[in-house]
């Protein structure tokens, strides 16, 4: 921050600089105007304008975005950064991006980036048969690429293809028996889907072809204890301490709160969280706590602050067009592979980057509820994961819809590396059950590990609702018998401390 308020954008190659500097932790606020009045001054640099439109896409302003990188483009038809920015901002925006990237691939046939951003905009035409022939026939050539895979695997998942989602990593497999790399995504893709047995099986597969290995060790410890077998998971962890890697630590903390031994999980996170390069042994603290009764827990998750419910709107009729906007945007016939709803479905890419008014306009009415709860928060505490963080620039790290219908739930999850979440009601349920608490939002609840918590709160959907609360804290949806819960939902990115 400090070298972008030295930079006179009159300098424009030392603007250039500290703009990428600026973007690169979070600053497009302070950048964007120092780069309106360079690319004022200097009209024909390519680069000031390619930062001009990068500011732009961090802060969600895609058509600003698109109009700058439109003309970074022009002034560089040859960069490939450039093209491939312009690409991904528009396929962002809801625009047909797919000739896009095939002029950014004309310039760098091989990126990796750019093809599989290219598969994101044959998803996002509707064309995810397309996109899984065309990544399958890459990867026949290029069986390593591990991200080819998982990106074909989670198109298939989301297509309903619950049986073959991991055939191109089983395809590769056959001929590169002895990539411990592939081996271990297809475990971990295995048990993102809940296939826990066929995961375990495919350990000792691997074990067969590669020999041992302290990673599939792992993975295979932290798989047997989320099945269950607690005392054969604790033989498994033994032989891997000490744990060298939050990661890692933040299985083994799962399994000794799933094992009831919280004192023992508590002693651990404590020695290790804040450690690495998110927040991901906070949630698991905070169990600890509760569970042991330490009231250090209060201080953590218990200011009544943390937790803000807020009407954005009242208007019934922009709702429903909003609900039909979001409507039209669940491409998916199955939940995302990888995250917490269980029967409904999920939006692809960064919603609020989308041009669509509806969209616009909730994103301006969320992010000015956002800065009430912010500046509603209790002060500053440096040791606090949610207190600890500098408050005057708000950006969002992403934004999603999701659809659930009867017998729809999220499973209880948090987001460790986020700052502030969120859920937002468009439409709910016709008659949700009070008695119940069907489809209600519950804070608090970490059942998945066997954890008998009760909740911290429980709060009803209502449409035009906004219900904020830390990324760290415990939070899922009850199922409900019929209809559809359709939300918005957003991460507040962690700003510098």
């Amino acid at each position: 921050m400090t070298r972008l308020q030295r930079t006179s954008p009159s300098d424009r190659g030392l603007m250039f600089a500290a703009a990428v500097a600026a973007l690169n932790h979070g600053h497009e606020h302070a950048a964007l105007p120092l780069l309106e009045q360079a690319v004022r001054l200097h009209s024909q640099d390519a680069r000031l304008w390619q930062m001009l439109g990068l500011a732009h896409r961090g802060l969600d302003q895609s058509g600003a975005a698109i109009h700058a990188l439109t003309r970074a483009a022009e002034l560089a038809p040859t960069d490939r950064l450039i093209m491939h920015a312009l690409a991904r901002t528009r396929l962002e925006a809801g625009l047909p991006s797919v000739d896009a990237f095939d002029a950014a691939l004309a310039l760098a046939p091989t990126d990796s980036s750019i093809l599989l951003g290219r598969a994101a905009g044959l998803f996002a035409d509707g064309e995810a048969a397309a996109a899984v022939r065309w990544l399958e026939s890459l990867l026949q050539a290029h069986p390593a690429w591990i991200a080819g895979h998982q990106t074909v695997a989670r198109l298939r998942w989301m297509s309903g293809d619950q049986k073959m989602f991991a055939g191109s990593f089983e395809a590769a497999l056959r001929h590169r028996t002895d990539d411990g790399l592939l081996w271990r995504e297809l475990v971990q893709v295995l048990a993102k889907a809940g296939f826990h047995e066929q995961a375990l099986a495919t350990i000792g597969r691997a074990r067969a072809a590669v020999g041992s290995s302290r990673t599939l060790d792992t993975l295979e410890a932290w798989l047997v204890s989320e099945s269950g077998d607690s005392a054969r998971a604790d033989q498994l962890f033994a032989r891997l301490l000490p744990l060298d890697d939050v990661p890692a630590v933040v299985r083994y903390v799962r399994h000794l709160l799933r094992a009831d031994r919280a004192e023992q999980a508590a002693a651990l996170a404590e020695a290790h969280v804040g450690t690495g390069s998110n927040d991901s042994l906070w949630p698991y603290l905070a169990l600890a706590w509760r569970m042991t009764g330490d009231r250090r827990w209060k201080w953590l998750e218990g200011d009544e602050r943390f937790v803000g419910t807020y009407k954005v709107t009242e208007d019934a009729e922009s709702l429903e067009r909003l609900a039909a906007c979001l409507r039209s945007l669940h491409l998916a016939k199955a939940q995302p592979l990888d995250q917490s709803l269980r029967g409904g479905t999920q939006t692809d890419g960064p919603l609020f980057s989308r041009l669509e008014p509806e969209i616009v306009q909730l994103r301006s009415a969320i992010m000015r509820a956002v800065r009430s709860y912010v500046d509603g928060l209790p002060q500053h505490d440096g040791k606090h994961p949610l207190l600890r963080h500098r408050r005057d620039q708000l950006r969002f790290s992403g934004s999603w819809s999701v659809r659930l219908t009867d017998g729809g739930s999220h499973a209880n999850h948090v987001h460790s590396e986020g700052w502030i979440s969120s859920a937002f009601y468009v439409a709910v349920p016709d008659d949700p059950s009070a008695a119940t608490h069907d489809g209600w939002l519950t804070l608090g609840v970490a059942d998945e590990l066997g954890i008998r918590l009760q909740p911290i709160r429980e709060i009803e959907p209502r449409p035009g609702r906004l219900i904020l609360f830390p990324s760290t804290m415990w939070h899922g949806t009850r199922p409900f018998a019929k209809g559809e819960r359709l939300t918005v939902a957003f991460d507040i990115a962690r700003p510098e401390l």
